[in-house]
């Protein structure tokens, strides 16, 4: 498993997807980003009416209208305020749901490769974590512009004020330039490594969780404990140092600032004492002074986009790992002929199938056993397509696999898991997941081969009971994906290790029915109990990836290294000794 892909591999890719997840939202963010205007406008024209409401006021002249003026600019202000609040929310929402459609999609099209890659737990979170910071982006990029003009058009009332003002203010400009530049790049570089500690958290976490039985029987939890929070160190270091970077910089701006500021406040006095400016332009030029150096805005806003970049980055690695493609073509009538030429995998940096050779006639049914490692699962996995091989073809009825169409495909292949997931809300939409029109007697009939049919109807609303609701157990679990796989038809069906969590009556009535009159006219089974081999037509036996041997399971049985593949299991009544 590889947490951590090569630097700058979802760089492009990153980009590309937060411009996507932009132009999904660009409306909003184009009301976003005039809301934000306009408040940043409200906030310039109010020093402007302070200062001519108070040298009216020192005048004795009638200032009412201009008293009204400042209250409506206060008015408005704190009313856009809230507006592009909301709105920053809202566009972030849709940006972050954007973006987990976007990557969720092309990991199911990547298939079972994109969790061997990053592992599962670190791509949870990147779908969940990252795509949530990168999601602020386009809200972030949005109110850039408000943030970007405070400070220039604070300068530019400065420069309308007296343009000396403006040129006291521009001698210190470039000191607040650098730090922004500074602030973006070592921000960005800080939340990457933050990110990817947490990556490496979430994925030792997710194996964890997933082993937590053997964890518990073991009285290993201390151990795992530590193993799962091994990079929290690095975690505490990176967020720490981005806390540093964004600190140091608001030191240095606030050092900056003030001299900045005073620098245009004498300049004033100075202006004032030669009757150039007024008490009321005085007013104005130290409001615009703060305004023209107060840079917190727009450093917030850089870090934002800064973190959202590493943030998209991470998302870019996973949308670079390529998806499989598709051809056009179609089956033709046939038995569902499987055949496997010089098929080799590598997982992990090392061979799992080597120049796997098989042959499963059609309508017959294929047991695939081997020890643990040995790429029974795999094998399963690139007979039906859902993981390529790295060398040779896999046909069906003669036709290679990556000439078919994804439906063509999806049409022809069945598959059944250990473990499966049992998506659907209802049992009957879990059972008829695979159908474009699952018909209730379809599903139950599937059910009833399945033996799942008896323990559905017992559930409190039957068939219609909500699946989230069913105390289902391992075994209850397995059926109803078995039923799933029989629905589905097909003229292939695979079955990696979908036996495993059932009892041994459960499992004969089964494996019977899939022997005899079960669906799909050619089966693959990875099995791990010597009754299920028994009953297939032929055993293909799988030892550190290569195909030791294929006969029948009772003429396989007489060797001791076979025998020890099932652990020195028995066959005895169940017909599969000799």
């Amino acid at each position: 498993m590889t947490t951590r892909a090569d630097d700058g591999a979802g760089a492009g890719p990153g980009r590309a997807l937060s411009r996507a997840a932009g132009r999904d939202a660009r409306v909003p963010c184009a009301v976003l980003c005039l809301v934000s205007v306009a408040g940043t406008g409200a906030g310039l024209l109010l020093p402007a009416a302070l200062g001519r409401t108070l040298d009216l006021l020192l005048a004795h002249a009638p200032a009412t209208r201009w008293v009204l003026y400042c209250a409506a600019l206060v008015l408005a202000a704190a009313l856009l305020d809230a507006v592009e609040t909301w709105l920053t929310g809202a566009v972030g929402a849709r940006a972050t749901a954007w973006l987990r459609r976007a990557v969720t999609g092309h990991l199911l099209a990547v298939g079972p490769r994109a969790a061997d890659r990053f592992g599962s737990g670190d791509l949870v979170a990147r779908l969940v974590g990252s795509a949530a910071q990168a999601g602020t982006a386009p809200a972030a990029r949005a109110a850039l512009l408000a943030a970007l003009a405070g400070p220039l058009g604070g300068l530019v009332a400065l420069a309308l004020i007296d343009v000396w003002l403006a040129a006291v203010f521009l001698a210190g400009a470039p000191v607040l330039v650098l730090l922004l530049r500074s602030l973006a790049r070592d921000t960005s570089a800080c939340a990457e490594r933050y990110q990817r500690a947490q990556g490496r958290i979430a994925a030792a976490l997710a194996e964890a969780v997933g082993g937590f039985r053997t964890i518990r029987a073991a009285g290993t939890a201390d151990r795992e404990t530590a193993r799962v929070l091994r990079p929290l160190p690095e975690l505490s270091e990176a967020g720490h140092r981005m806390w540093r970077v964004q600190g140091r910089a608001a030191a240095r701006a606030v050092a900056v600032a003030p001299a900045l500021y005073l620098g245009v406040v004498a300049v004033a006095g100075v202006l004032l004492a030669r009757h150039r400016l007024t008490v009321g332009e005085v007013l104005a030029a130290s409001r615009y002074a703060v305004l023209a150096t107060g840079v917190g805005v727009l450093v917030g806003q850089l870090a934002g986009l800064a973190r959202a970049r590493a943030a998209a980055r991470r998302l870019g690695e996973v949308l670079a790992e390529p998806a499989p493609g598709h051809g056009t073509g179609r089956l033709p009538e046939g038995p569902g002929r499987l055949e496997l030429r010089g098929v080799s995998a590598r997982r992990g940096g090392r061979a799992v199938l080597d120049g796997v050779d098989l042959v499963v006639p059609g309508g017959t049914t294929l047991a695939v056993v081997g020890r643990s490692g040995s790429g029974t699962s795999l094998l399963a996995a690139i007979a039906g397509r859902l993981a390529d091989p790295d060398a040779g073809q896999v046909l069906l009825d003669g036709v290679p696999l990556p000439e078919l169409s994804r439906a063509e495909l999806r049409r022809a292949v069945g598959y059944a898991f250990a473990r499966p997931a049992l998506l659907g809300r209802t049992v009957e939409d879990t059972i008829g997941l695979a159908l474009p029109a699952p018909s209730p007697g379809r599903v139950r009939e599937a059910a009833g081969l399945a033996c799942a049919d008896d323990f559905v109807r017992r559930l409190p609303d039957g068939y219609a009971t909500a699946v989230a609701d069913a105390p289902l157990s391992g075994g209850e679990a397995q059926r109803l994906g078995l039923a799933r796989a029989f629905a589905h038809g097909g003229r292939l069906l695979i079955l990696d290790d979908a036996l495993s969590s059932l009892d041994t009556v459960t499992e004969h009535r089964i494996a019977r029915a899939l022997v005899g009159r079960g669906p799909g006219r050619t089966r693959l089974l990875v099995a791990h109990r010597a009754a299920t081999a028994a009953r297939a037509d032929a055993v293909a036996w799988l030892e550190a990836g290569r195909v030791r041997a294929v006969g029948r399971h009772q003429e396989l049985w007489r060797l001791a290294e076979y025998r020890a593949v099932f652990g020195g299991e028995g066959t005895g009544d169940e017909g599969g000794g000799p």
